[in-house]
């Protein structure tokens, strides 16, 4: 199963581990990636699309309002829910105040993965 994981976060949580944890939790984010998994900071910058009875709207904000700011993503391979809250609970996000919003793909038929080595 594909699980998509939205990573909400900021630098303020990021700032507030240690140097040790901060290494912690990085080296989670290579253990998922090393699994062949899809995974991403994002930038700041972000645009809104909506195209309503035919009139685009573009927004330079994000759609929905959170506490926190989308920090990052993650497309995970996994057996189940668990495997993969237990990849995640250890990531920046998770550890450093942040959150992990975790959704399973509904229908995976187009989704392109990587060869694993």
């Amino acid at each position: 199963m594909y699980y998509l994981c939205l990573a909400y976060g900021d630098e303020a949580g990021w700032n507030s581990l240690s140097d040790g944890e901060k290494q912690e939790v990085l080296a989670q984010d290579a253990v998922i990636r090393d699994r062949g998994n899809v995974m991403s900071a994002v930038q700041t910058q972000v645009t809104s699309v909506r195209n309503w009875n035919k009139k685009l709207d573009l927004r330079e904000e994000p759609f929905l309002q959170q506490n926190l700011p989308l920090a990052g993503f993650a497309v995970i391979e996994a057996k189940n829910r668990s495997e993969v809250v237990k990849l995640v609970s250890n990531t920046p996000c998770a550890r450093a105040q942040g959150v992990i919003e975790i959704r399973e793909f509904w229908n995976i038929g187009n989704v392109v993965t990587s060869p694993r080595d």
